[in-house]
C-alpha cells in the first residue's frame, strides 16, 4: 500500500502552517498524529498533494484552566490527556476516554484535534466533546472563529472546518459539584475504534435529583450525536436503576444505525442502548 505522490511541509509556526493552507487549501491536508490520515493515504482514499506537518509547532499542545473554562491545545495526545491531572480533578471525562483508544502508540502521537477534525465515525472524542458542549476555535490567515460543538460534525468525515482552518483549541467548562462522568465503549478488537462508544455527564440538584444530563454517543451512526430522548428522560427524576434502564432504551432514538463487518445495524442499536446504560450507572455513581 503506497500512497500517491505529494509534497511536504513541517511549518515550525502556526502562522507558516496558515499561509501555507491559504495558498494552497484546494490540495492540502493537516498532518497531526497522522494514525487516521496515513492509512488513508496508503489505500489512496485522501490524494492530498501537499502535507502540512504542524507536529513541531510545539504551542498547539497543552492543557491548561482559564477563569474555570478548560483550554485544550488541538495537537495535545490522547496520552497527554488521559495523564492530566488538571483534567482528571474537573473534567475526567476527556481522560478516561483517551484512555480507551487504540493502544500505547496510538496514544503517544494521535491528538485530540486530529481526532476530532477527520471526525471518524468510530472515534471517540468526537462523543467525549459533544457530552461536554464544547466549544472547537478555528484559525486562518481570514482570522479566528468559535465553533459550537453541536454544528461542528456535519456528517461522515465531514466537519465545519473550512479547507484553509486549522483547529486551534478545544474549550470545555469545569465540571460543577456533584457531576458524574462516564465513558463505556464496545472495541473493536483489531483497532480499538467504537464500535459503540457512550459518553455522559451529569449533575444532580441539591435533593438528589438529576439536574441536568448530556449523553452523546459514537459509532452508531455516520456522526456523533446527543440522545436528545434519553437526557429529557434523566431531567428531574432521582435515577434509579429502572428510570435509568428505560431512559436507556431511547438511546438509538431516531438514528439510522451503521451496518457494517463488525456489526449489524440492529445489533448496534441493542449495544447503544445497553452501553447507554451503563455509562449512566457509572457516572451516577461518581456524582454523589
Amino acid at each position: 500500500m503506497i500512497p500517491a505522490p505529494f509534497d511536504y511541509a513541517a511549518p515550525a509556526t502556526l502562522d507558516e502552517a496558515l499561509s501555507l493552507l491559504a495558498s494552497r487549501s484546494d490540495d492540502a491536508k493537516i498532518l497531526a498524529g497522522g494514525h487516521s490520515l496515513l492509512p488513508a493515504m496508503k489505500l489512496r482514499l485522501a490524494q492530498p498533494a501537499l502535507l502540512v506537518d504542524i507536529g513541531r509547532i510545539k504551542d498547539l499542545a497543552y492543557v491548561r484552566e482559564d477563569g474555570g473554562q478548560i483550554r485544550i491545545g488541538a495537537r495535545t495526545t490522547h496520552y497527554e490527556i488521559e495523564s492530566s491531572d488538571l483534567l482528571k480533578k474537573v473534567c475526567p471525562l476527556l481522560p478516561e476516554c483517551a484512555g480507551t483508544i487504540g493502544d500505547v502508540q496510538v496514544r503517544n502521537c494521535g491528538t485530540i484535534g486530529g481526532s476530532l477534525a477527520h471526525a471518524d465515525p468510530a472515534g471517540d472524542f468526537p462523543a467525549a466533546v459533544l457530552a461536554l458542549d464544547a466549544e472547537l476555535v478555528a484559525v486562518s490567515k481570514r482570522g479566528e472563529r468559535t465553533i459550537k460543538v453541536s454544528d461542528f460534525f456535519v456528517d461522515m468525515l465531514t466537519t465545519a472546518l473550512a479547507p484553509d482552518e486549522i483547529l486551534r483549541e478545544i474549550r470545555v467548562a469545569a465540571a460543577p459539584a456533584r457531576t458524574g462522568q462516564a465513558y463505556r465503549k464496545v472495541h473493536q478488537p483489531a483497532s480499538g475504534f467504537a464500535v459503540v462508544g457512550v459518553a455522559v455527564s451529569l449533575t444532580l440538584g441539591a435533593a438528589g435529583a438529576c439536574d441536568s444530563a448530556a449523553v452523546a454517543l459514537t459509532g452508531v451512526a455516520a456522526k456523533p450525536y446527543r440522545a436528545r430522548g434519553v437526557e429529557q428522560l434523566l431531567v428531574g427524576k432521582t435515577l434509579d436503576a429502572q428510570a435509568i434502564a428505560d431512559a436507556a432504551a431511547h438511546a438509538d432514538e431516531g438514528v439510522d444505525a451503521n451496518s457494517d463487518l463488525y456489526a449489524s445495524a440492529e445489533y448496534r442499536r441493542h449495544l447503544a442502548r445497553v452501553h447507554t446504560r451503563r455509562a449512566i450507572a457509572a457516572a451516577l455513581s461518581r456524582a454523589a
